[in-house]
């Protein structure tokens, strides 16, 4: 039996011995080769140290400035009726806004009374006492029905005084309101008011209107 070390070119396994032997020499060279690469390249890579952690930056949303001119128009408003004294009574705008609403037929007088003596460029204090004399004729009514009802039974005099209590509140309210400046709308009367305020004018005196 040939050995190992036998090189004999007569040998019929001597080409494959040569060519296993080869192909083994082979593969482990590229083995070697490539854990040499891999090694290699580990050892290049640079550990970097780990980053700080970044704040993201916060997204504002935008917020507009707050409107600040509208109770300062609303304070001169109110300043100038404190200070504008109308003609021909000479009284501050803000009294004659606030008298229409006084309760007691007070309001109801100095409504009717304002109505013919102002002309229609006094706009503001014509619709009060418009608005005043309108609430007044309205009480007036349902306090004369109540009446007529409460003398077949109690319930309809309790009802009245009831109603008059009620209603000359409201029209305190109403008056303080008007004095200070602020809106004052009374919606159940608000068709009286503009037929009252467009047929009571000063042309009925024999004033310009």
């Amino acid at each position: 039996m040939p050995s190992k070390y036998d090189t004999n070119p007569l040998d019929p396994d001597f080409p494959e011995r040569v060519k296993a032997e080869a192909e083994a020499a082979f593969a482990t060279a590229s083995l070697s080769d490539g854990a040499a690469e891999t090694k290699g390249i580990n050892a290049g890579a640079k550990t970097s140290p780990p980053r700080p952690f970044a704040e993201e930056p916060t997204i504002r949303l935008y917020s507009a400035p707050a409107d600040t001119s509208r109770p300062q128009a609303l304070a001169n408003i109110q300043e100038d009726s404190a200070v504008r004294r109308v003609d021909p009574f000479g009284l501050p705008e803000r009294w004659l806004t606030a008298v229409p609403y006084v309760p007691w037929y007070i309001g109801l007088v100095a409504g009717l009374v304002l109505l013919l003596a102002l002309p229609r460029s006094e706009a503001k204090i014509r619709f009060h006492a418009a608005q005043g004399l309108a609430a007044h004729v309205a009480v007036f009514f349902v306090t004369m029905i109540l009446g007529g009802i409460g003398k077949f039974t109690d319930i309809a005099s309790i009802g009245n005084v009831i109603f008059l209590l009620v209603t000359s509140i409201m029209l305190i309210v109403f008056a303080i309101k008007a004095w200070r400046g602020n809106p004052v709308h009374i919606e159940s009367v608000e068709d009286l008011t503009n037929w009252l305020e467009e047929k009571i004018n000063p042309t009925m005196i024999g004033r310009k209107d």
